[in-house]
C-alpha cells in the first residue's frame, strides 16, 4: 500500500528545533516527499527554552526552517500557532512572518464540514493540577527518558533496526502519565464542546492520538522528538495519523464522519 504523498491539510507540532533530541532528519524527509494545500504548525516549532540554556542549531534545523518557508512561498498556506516553548511569537499574532500567518488559535473546516478547534494545548495545563515539585520531578524523568531513548535507538541503528520510541513505550505503562494524558484529552474535548465545535486538534503532550471522545474528534498530531508523527487530511476528508521514520506507518485512520477505519497499526511501504 503506497503512502499518499499529497494531502489537503497537514498538522505538525512539537518539532522543538534547537533541542538536541529533535528528529529533524525524519521531518526533512517528510517535507521533501509530501505536499499539501494547508500546513498548520501547532506550536513548539522552535524550542526557545532549550536555546536559552545552550545554543544548539545544526544545519538540519536550519534546513527545516528553510523548507517551511519555501513551502509557504510556493503555494502552500502555512499557519503558525505558537506554543509554550515558542511563546514570544504570540506577540505577533495577527501578523505575517514573511509568507507565514501567525495565529493564537484557529478553526479548521474539513472537507466533510467538521469544524475543528486548533490550539497548541498549554492553555489546558491548569487542568493537570501538577504541583511545582511534581513538575520538577517530571522534567527530570523526561530528560532521563529521552537519554534512554537516544541510546536505545543508537543501538538499534547499529543492528539495522528502525527507529522506535522507548520514551513513549515507557510513558504508556506509567499509571500517572496515562492519567495526565486522559485529563488533557477530556479538557480539550470540553473546550471544543463549549464552543459548539466538532472536535479539536492540538499537540503539547507528545502523545499522538486520533479518536472520538464523548462523540467529538480528538486529534493530537504528536511530536518530532519521541514519535515523529503528523496528522493529515485527505482530499476525501479522511483523517490519518502517520508516523514518519525509516519505515512510514499509518497509526490510525478515520473517515470524514469520524468513523474509525483502522484499529491496528498498519505499516506502509517507504515512499521514494
Amino acid at each position: 500500500m503506497e503512502l499518499r504523498q499529497r494531502y489537503k491539510t497537514v498538522w505538525l507540532s512539537d518539532i522543538h528545533l534547537g533541542f538536541k533530541d529533535c528528529r529533524a532528519d525524519y521531518l526533512l524527509d517528510f517535507l521533501a516527499k509530501t505536499e499539501c494545500e494547508t500546513l498548520y504548525l501547532v506550536g513548539d516549532v522552535v524550542d526557545l527554552w532549550a536555546l536559552k540554556r545552550s545554543l544548539y542549531w545544526p544545519a538540519s534545523h536550519y534546513d527545516v526552517v528553510r523548507s517551511l518557508f519555501k513551502k509557504a512561498s510556493t503555494g502552500t498556506r502555512v499557519v503558525y500557532i505558537p506554543g509554550n516553548h515558542d511563546e514570544p511569537l504570540r506577540d505577533y499574532v495577527g501578523h505575517i512572518l514573511g509568507p507565514i500567518e501567525i495565529k493564537r488559535e484557529a478553526i479548521h473546516t474539513t472537507v466533510t464540514g467538521k469544524r475543528l478547534l486548533m490550539f497548541h494545548g498549554d492553555c489546558l495545563d491548569e487542568h493537570m493540577r501538577l504541583s511545582k515539585w511534581e513538575g520538577l520531578v517530571g522534567d527530570a524523568a523526561y530528560d532521563l527518558l529521552l537519554f534512554l531513548n537516544r541510546w536505545a535507538n543508537f543501538v538499534r541503528r547499529r543492528f539495522g533496526r528502525n527507529y522506535w520510541s522507548l520514551a513513549t513505550y515507557i510513558k504508556q505503562r506509567i499509571p500517572n502519565a496515562r492519567q495526565v494524558i486522559s485529563v488533557f484529552e477530556e479538557a480539550a474535548i470540553r473546550e471544543a464542546s463549549r464552543r459548539g465545535l466538532d472536535g479539536v486538534v492540538c499537540g503539547h503532550i507528545h502523545q499522538p492520538a486520533l479518536k472520538k471522545v464523548k462523540g467529538l474528534l480528538y486529534c493530537n498530531d504528536g511530536d518530532w522528538i519521541e514519535n515523529c508523527t503528523l496528522l493529515g487530511e485527505t482530499f476525501e476528508g479522511n483523517l490519518e495519523l502517520v508516523q514518519w521514520t525509516e519505515h512510514q506507518t499509518l497509526l490510525q485512520s478515520m473517515t470524514g464522519n469520524g468513523d474509525r477505519v483502522k484499529a491496528d497499526v498498519l505499516p506502509l511501504r517507504r515512499v521514494g
